[in-house]
């Protein structure tokens, strides 16, 4: 198979994650992924295939020269967001897209404009692989996949291209936070690694959001409505009390590049009681646990005012920025970087807004910068990715094998 053909078939498979689930993977058509692609890992003659029981899809691409040289990984994740149905993947082709609205459904009037999307424009006279308007398309991060499994078949296509082992490993639901978890670093075997699941041509990242989950809980005090003055304690009416004391300007939705949020993600309650949750975001270490403690701030002052234990909040860790684990090690970036540019991508080195596999298996110990997929607009029924894109991500990844043997 061609690298398009592969991820067209990927993302035939509904591989969405649950985080409610409370199990590895989360969801069962995950492994059913899993089993696909070690089937096709064996057919194209790869070694040390393994397939847990909780999803994880390691294999080996054996060095073809006798010195030593370093192990290298790289990383995809094979979930996709719960944020949109995976579910009947219909992608299609727009060749040598002309820069005007494509229209995604007709009947439902689905459109992916470059009024609304004006990264589209960064691609006329490629062709962009779609949805059709009902689904997300998956090329977060099956994109990734399609471009580790091509670049390990092009390797073995072309054995004048020297590289040392290389180890593929394909993990359950990052999309959940939780696809590092039971990755077992000691296992993959690898000195360095790079995840395959960036958006944009040239994406280098090795800096992420420092990150935390947060649940408000409010206790409220129901009586009768006609008689109560100075009785009642209305939780909802506390929570937007609650949301309302955390800057108003520090939001995704008013935020970009280096600065942190406070995202409100769901609010739900009654009168005796309310749930808010939230996830919190900052680059720097400090900022980060600065907004957590204005968080739990605005809970003292709030049960100052309604009585002591009305607001609790629970603050629990993610993931932290991994620039402390990768900087002591630029030569990974360096590669990489020379990679894009000898197979004439230009780098841009930015710091990811959101989370990465690659942040959590930092801190368990091998180094994990992350690499351009080539998707954009990500878990939505607009996501797109250009086949040309997909296809110079592949020629990274070899070229970055080819330049850590030259090199070492």
């Amino acid at each position: 198979m061609t690298i398009i053909e592969r991820f067209l078939k990927y993302v035939s498979f509904d591989t969405q994650s649950d985080e409610s689930a409370g199990v590895t993977p989360s969801t069962e058509k995950q492994m059913v992924f899993a089993r696909y692609l070690k089937t096709e890992l064996e057919e194209l003659g790869l070694k040390d295939i393994s397939l847990d029981e909780n999803g994880y899809l390691f294999a080996t691409l054996p060095s073809n020269v006798s010195r030593p040289i370093p192990v290298i990984g790289f990383i995809a994740h094979m979930d996709t967001s719960p944020d949109m149905s995976g579910e009947n993947v219909k992608p299609r082709i727009v060749e040598k897209y002309d820069g005007t609205d494509i229209v995604l459904s007709a009947d439902d009037h689905i459109v992916l404009s470059p009024k609304s999307f004006p990264e589209l424009l960064d691609h006329v006279g490629e062709d962009l692989i779609v949805t059709d308007g009902h689904t997300l398309l998956g090329a977060d991060d099956k994109a990734g996949i399609a471009e580790i499994v091509g670049a390990v078949s092009y390797l073995l296509e072309h054995p004048e291209i020297e590289h040392g082992d290389i180890r593929i490993g394909f993990n359950p639901d990052e999309e959940i936070g939780l696809g590092a978890h039971k990755f077992d670093v000691e296992k993959f075997g690898a000195k360095w690694a790079y995840t395959m699941d960036g958006g944009e041509v040239g994406e280098l990242e090795f800096e992420n959001f420092n990150a935390a989950s947060a649940t408000v809980s409010v206790k409220g005090l129901n009586v009768h409505p006609g008689y109560a003055k100075n009785k009642m304690i209305n939780s909802l009416l506390v929570a937007n009390e609650f949301v309302s004391m955390l800057p108003f300007g520090e939001t995704p939705a008013k935020t970009e590049g280096y600065e942190g949020f406070f995202h409100l993600v769901g609010m739900e309650g009654e009168v005796e009681h309310t749930s808010v949750s939230y996830i919190i975001r900052d680059h720097d270490r400090e900022k980060f646990e600065a907004r957590k403690c204005l968080m739990l701030e605005c809970a003292g002052k709030l049960n100052e005012k309604y009585g002591e234990g009305t607001v609790s909040v629970e603050l629990k860790d993610q993931y932290y920025n991994m620039r402390q684990q990768v900087e002591p090690l630029m030569h990974i970036i360096d590669l990489a970087f020379a990679a894009m540019q000898e197979t004439g991508v230009e780098p841009k080195v930015k710091a990811i807004r959101g989370g990465t596999d690659g942040a959590q298996l930092s801190f368990k110990g091998l180094p994990c910068p992350n690499i351009f997929a080539g998707g954009l607009n990500f878990h939505g029924r607009y996501e797109f990715v250009p086949v040309q894109s997909i296809e110079k991500a592949m020629k990274v990844v070899v070229k970055i094998a080819e330049l850590t043997a030259k090199r070492y």
